[in-house]
């Protein structure tokens, strides 16, 4: 054999390889195509099929006449596959053109654009942002998606839809708004940027409000981007209920106005307002300052964020004189005194089991013996802490504790404190003359509030209520919350007692004659508590309050004033009085106008007013 050529034995085995290695990869292929093709097929649809959340709308947040507080809006991203459009679509090109406010030679250039070269770094211009495209045989890049218009309203959307053009389609979100900005901020919340609620009843009432989502199967293309023609099964997302707050937004609204005005008159460090409904409980409107805009929460600075809380429940103070009305009621409850009890409010001392016990001193001497009505009307420390011997130091603490001091409102979020109120076993030799008069104990606005609440109801503690009512998209209601009493506190007869013996502190003989309204019959009591600073009660920073209602006699509303650290011109002292009183007032009287109160006329009822409230 020449030595040219190799061996046929060579010849052979390399012939054999080749077979070999074509036999294995047609086995493979059979494999792959025959076997094994289902599950790989499956493999393959996972890969490419997609499963796109929908949005479910967020539902409102009303006030209690059904304006929006928080509502959400549709952001619909409108775009177009160019591949997918019809020739017999064309015709509507120009009503497109017409509802999304486009020039019809525009949108036509979008639509006849349908590749890009390969190599070009932007996209279509006037339109192509987004676009998703695929190599062409061209070498030229196929344009999937190209977007017609960032926003679209759900009216025009649906205009859109009507005209049937296959290969437009849109893409919904939603974006949370607050169209009243920061009215009512710390009772509403706000939803941030990941679409969490954050604080307020949007958290508190989430399970209601973030209804359900909804899907669709679609398709994607090698980079994972939906191939929107190739959309099928789609599930519609189920909008979420709508929560109806007892808030009213005009008695915000006047709230929120004063509070203002007190910050530009006396520039305070906080302040709080509440005003609600005693025979429900429902709160009509809820302020505080600092406050903040919700539209805004995200420009907050790190120092700044303590706006977010709602001082009417987490900020604890020394209640000072409203506090008086716990020793009074309790010892006219337990048949102790009368309303025409007198006590010497002249001494500055008085042995208490066996001890001499010191009082605080009152503001101004009383030549006189006091009775009980004129102890509330004049706020005497002296009479107070003698109210509070008269039932002893557990019984005082027992109708604290009723009226709702030292344990949480059960205010239904936002972070609420229970105050501070320590156990009789705890008081010091000084606590049975300082605790009547409104100091060693503790108590958030709310607190404060619904203990006057408490007398203007008839003696029942009311539990704070803000959602009346869940509604369905459609209006139709889902569930009615009513009107929660706590405990019974006193008997009605010792509450209308009480009620005739605060109208007192609004007359000419009281604390707070600035309070009183013509032909209306205002019961309430001030307060004025020095604040603790650096462990000692300084002369010089107060909290002024004034806690009331009106008709005495047939209560309507409640209305809490606090005033923390407010700055009076001359550097007088901030009294209740002074800094909150003729807030009361103002606010009051705005509402006589809204909500159409009309004064309630008892004959003889001044006499009865003069002489103690006895009956």
């Amino acid at each position: 054999m020449s030595k040219g050529f190799a061996s046929n034995y060579r010849i052979f085995l390399l012939g054999a390889g080749v077979l070999a290695s074509f036999g294995c990869i047609g086995l493979r292929l059979l494999d792959l195509h025959v076997f094994e093709r289902d599950r790989l097929m499956g493999y393959v649809e996972r890969a490419r099929r997609q499963i796109i959340v929908e949005p479910a709308r967020r539902g409102d947040i009303l006030d209690d006449k059904g304006d929006r507080l928080a509502t959400s809006r549709s952001l619909i991203v409108l775009g177009v596959d160019p591949q997918a459009l019809l020739k017999a679509d064309e015709a509507k090109w120009p009503e497109l053109a017409r509802l999304i406010d486009m020039p019809a030679a525009e949108l036509r250039r979008i639509f006849t654009t349908k590749t890009r070269p390969a190599a070009a770094p932007a996209p279509v211009e006037g339109g192509a942002e987004g676009a998703s495209d695929e190599p062409a045989p061209t070498g030229e890049r196929l344009i999937r998606w190209a977007k017609l218009s960032d926003t679209v309203e759900e009216s025009t959307y649906e205009q859109i839809n009507r005209l049937g053009i296959k290969g437009v389609y849109g893409t919904r979100s939603y974006t949370r708004a607050y169209p009243h900005n920061q009215l009512a901020a710390h009772l509403i919340g706000f939803v941030n940027k990941a679409g969490d609620p954050a604080a307020g009843i949007e958290a508190f009432a989430d399970f209601y409000l973030r209804g359900q989502d909804g899907w669709r199967e679609s398709e994607k293309d090698g980079l994972r981007r939906e191939l929107a023609q190739f959309r099928n099964r789609e599930v519609a997302p189920t909008p979420g209920y709508s929560v109806r707050l007892s808030i009213d937004s005009a008695i915000q609204h006047i709230v929120e106005e004063e509070i203002d005005a007190m910050v530009k008159k006396f520039t305070p460090a906080k302040v709080s307002v509440i005003v609600s409904d005693p025979r429900t409980g429902f709160i009509l409107a809820l302020g505080n300052y600092p406050t903040f805009n919700l539209n805004e929460y995200n420009t907050l600075t790190r120092e700044q964020m303590g706006m977010m809380r709602n001082l009417a429940i987490t900020d604890i103070l020394d209640p000072g004189s409203t506090f008086k009305i716990v020793a009074a009621a309790g010892a006219l409850n337990d048949g102790l005194v009368g309303p025409a009890t007198r006590f010497d409010c002249s001494i500055d001392s008085i042995e208490y089991r066996g001890r001499p016990r010191r009082f605080m001193r009152d503001d101004h001497p009383f030549n006189h013996p006091l009775t009980v009505a004129e102890i509330i009307s004049h706020s005497s420390n002296v009479g107070a802490a003698q109210l509070g011997m008269r039932l002893g130091e557990q019984k005082l603490y027992e109708y604290a504790r009723a009226f709702g001091f030292g344990e949480k409102s059960g205010f239904p979020f936002g972070g609420e404190v229970s105050g501070f109120l320590n156990p009789v076993d705890k008081w010091s030799g000084v606590d049975i003359t300082r605790i009547p008069a409104g100091y060693s104990i503790s108590a958030t606005p709310m607190q404060i509030h619904y203990a006057m609440a408490t007398i203007a109801s008839g003696g029942a503690l009311m539990r704070p209520q803000i959602i009346r009512q869940i509604t369905d998209a459609s209006g139709e209601p889902i569930y009615t919350f009513t009107g929660s009493v706590r405990r019974q506190v006193v008997s009605t007869k010792v509450a209308e007692q009480m009620a005739v013996m605060l109208e007192g502190v609004a007359s000419k003989e009281g604390t707070a004659p600035m309070a009183a309204i013509p032909n209306f019959e205002v019961a309430g009591k001030t307060g004025t508590a020095q604040k603790l600073i650096n462990g000692r009660y300084s002369d010089r920073n107060h909290v002024g309050s004034f806690s009331g209602f009106f008709p005495a006699t047939r209560p309507r509303v409640v209305i809490t004033v606090i005033v923390d650290d407010a700055k009076v011109p001359g550097g007088r002292v901030a009294y209740g009085s002074t800094v909150a009183a003729p807030s009361f007032k103002h606010i009051a009287e705005q509402l006589i106008q809204y909500l159409d109160i009309k004064p309630v006329v008892e004959p003889g009822r001044g006499l009865l007013v003069m002489d103690g409230g006895r009956r």
